[in-house]
């Protein structure tokens, strides 16, 4: 039987709960579902756009009847929100998430969600560099990871529903520890949203040096290797501080490389920097052919629709 539930309550309608409540609402897995958030423009328009049937500004009343809860808020409000409604919570009530962040976060999440009610952690590898409902879309999570994060205190009845939600969506569900979830992400999502934003940054830095407009001669390079830093400052704000130490690990392991190459034009060493750069690019096709819809004969840099370029995690978005 397919996973259905009475109410959804989504709190935080962007790009991710935005499109989870068309995969809710269009694919029958709920009866309604119901949206929360600041801006009366953004709800207006989800319910426009088919992402929530109506919305609640009073979070505490948009929790009546609801048997899910799912939080898509940037990670650091988790806390604020589950202090002001948890308590209205019904029995056997689910909350769930999709932040890019697990670890020391479920573990808070966990502490103070009251013992009638069920935490799973979710988070669906998906989502653009926009934000906002009006970016939604019900395809989003098709043939993407999504990483579920059970722990001891998780209800098996209660991750059987949140992954049958999942796999509904089209998702590619794997369970995964969630301290192991943020070494991993860590590496292959936060670490490179750094790169970005320091890279886009310096180059605005140079630009400070000289008389010309750089983002005027601005080609493909600049424009593929920095597209993700155009996402929210305030999502990814939290993710780096709840994932600060794993983080700074990375941002010594990129600080390395960095300071390689630097050493290697130093010392005029063309050989080094070849050796480099074919290291960097045989990594790269490993990771387009992952995908397992690549011509292998094509170059990495040639391959047409590289499905994960349209993808940034949470990364969601939420």
């Amino acid at each position: 039987m397919a996973v259905h539930f009475k109410q959804v309550t989504i709190v935080g309608v962007g790009l991710i709960g935005g499109s989870l409540g068309m995969i809710l609402r269009r694919r029958g897995l709920a009866d309604r579902v119901v949206g929360v958030g600041r801006s009366l423009d953004n709800l207006t328009l989800a319910v426009e756009r088919g992402a929530i049937d109506a919305y609640e500004r009073d979070p505490k009343a948009a929790m009546s009847g609801t048997d899910m809860v799912i939080l898509a808020t940037p990670v650091e409000s988790y806390a604020a929100h589950l202090k002001t409604w948890g308590s209205v919570l019904e029995p056997g009530t689910i909350v769930s998430d999709v932040g890019s962040v697990k670890g020391s976060l479920v573990k808070q999440v966990e502490s103070l969600v009251p013992d009638h009610v069920s935490f799973v952690g979710a988070h669906p590898i998906a989502g653009k560099e926009q934000s906002g409902v009006g970016t939604a879309f019900e395809e989003l999570f098709a043939g993407a990871l999504c990483l579920i994060t059970p722990t001891a205190r998780t209800d098996p009845e209660a991750l059987r529903r949140v992954q049958q939600v999942w796999e509904a969506a089209g998702s590619v569900v794997r369970l995964i520890d969630p301290v192991r979830h943020d070494w991993i992400l860590g590496a292959v999502s936060h670490l490179p949203h750094v790169a970005a934003f320091a890279l886009m940054n310096a180059v605005m830095d140079l630009q400070q040096r000289g008389v010309t407009e750089l983002l005027e001669y601005a080609g493909g390079g600049l424009r593929d290797t920095t597209r993700i830093a155009a996402s929210s400052p305030e999502m990814w704000r939290d993710i780096f501080l709840w994932n600060q130490d794993n983080l700074l690990v990375m941002i010594e392991a990129l600080e390395k490389q960095v300071h390689h190459f630097k050493a290697l034009v130093e010392a005029k060493d063309g050989q080094g920097l070849e050796q480099a750069i074919a290291t960097a690019r045989e990594a790269r096709r490993r990771l387009v052919l992952s995908d397992g819809n690549a011509d292998p004969s094509l170059r990495s840099d040639d391959r047409p629709n590289d499905r994960r370029q349209a993808r940034t995690t949470s990364e969601g978005s939420p």
